[in-house]
């Protein structure tokens, strides 16, 4: 039901041309081009080589180069949980940094995990939208992928607060940097074979999840309904407003039945 919701959420947004919430997309053009460019460069190149990868490599050494690759960029996570005022989660987020660098082995290991210490996902692009700068126009990169105008510098600022970029040694940190590549396309498979079957318009999918999955983050992780919940809805039911929770009216019980009254039974005369 729900492959069947976001196949119709797809087939709405392409004869509308706008994705879900009425966004504009002025630079559709220019992205759709670069969205081509990047799904073939994928189709020829990333994907034979990500599926050699996974030929190749067992999953749980898969596993483990995920969490130390996670682990040499959270530093990103720290830097802009204290740019956002979140001090609380920074101090969570070094003390996770600090555990799964030495007791997890270079992070290879999600120790902090284990210990209680979640993850967090911050980044530049979260930090100018906290502090009220507007989203732009939806872009597509050569070789990024989705983007909007104010994610942009996380680009950037992604690879200065990246610990293998302090390394200085090129002979480790670009064969590092191609695996990383490689295994972060290995694990996105499932969902990008997902859009290539299943997507009418593989574009307009694309963009109106990513700009969700920003809404999503951007909001506390507390949205109202998105597209797919609205269109379930029916006509004329107000839509909650955005980043404020659901709260669905609680469950009315079936009222018991009445107990029957007990039978009275007419004394047996006596012999």
């Amino acid at each position: 039901m729900a492959g069947l919701m976001i196949l119709v959420l797809s087939g709405c947004a392409t004869m509308t041309g706008r994705p879900a919430g009425g966004v504009d997309d002025p630079l559709e053009p220019m992205n759709r081009a670069f969205y081509h460019f990047n799904s073939e460069a994928d189709r020829w190149v990333m994907t034979p080589v990500s599926n050699a990868y996974v030929a190749v490599t067992p999953k749980p050494v898969r596993g483990s180069l995920t969490n130390f690759f996670d682990n040499v960029s959270y530093p990103n996570v720290i830097v802009n949980d204290f740019l956002q005022g979140r001090v609380v989660q920074g101090a969570s987020d070094i003390g996770r940094f600090v555990v799964n660098s030495t007791l997890g082995m270079l992070g290879f290991f999600d120790v902090a995990g284990r210990l209680g210490l979640k993850a967090h996902t911050e980044d530049a692009g979260l930090t100018l939208a906290r502090w009220g700068v507007p989203r732009g126009p939806y872009l597509v990169l050569p070789f990024v992928g989705p983007d909007t105008l104010r994610n942009t510098p996380s680009i950037a600022f992604s690879i200065f607060t990246n610990v293998l970029y302090y390394v200085g040694n090129a002979a480790v940190t670009v064969p590092l940097s191609i695996i990383s590549v490689i295994n972060t396309r290995a694990n996105a498979t499932n969902e990008i074979e997902y859009v290539r079957r299943n997507a009418v318009d593989p574009y307009i999918f694309t963009r109106d999840a990513y700009l969700q999955h920003r809404n999503y983050l951007i909001h506390g992780k507390h949205l109202g309904l998105n597209s797919v919940e609205q269109l379930m809805l029916p006509p004329g039911t107000p839509v909650p407003t955005p980043g404020k929770p659901r709260v669905d009216p609680p469950l009315k019980l079936p009222r018991p039945w009445p107990k029957r009254a007990a039978i009275r039974r007419p004394p047996v005369p006596a012999a």
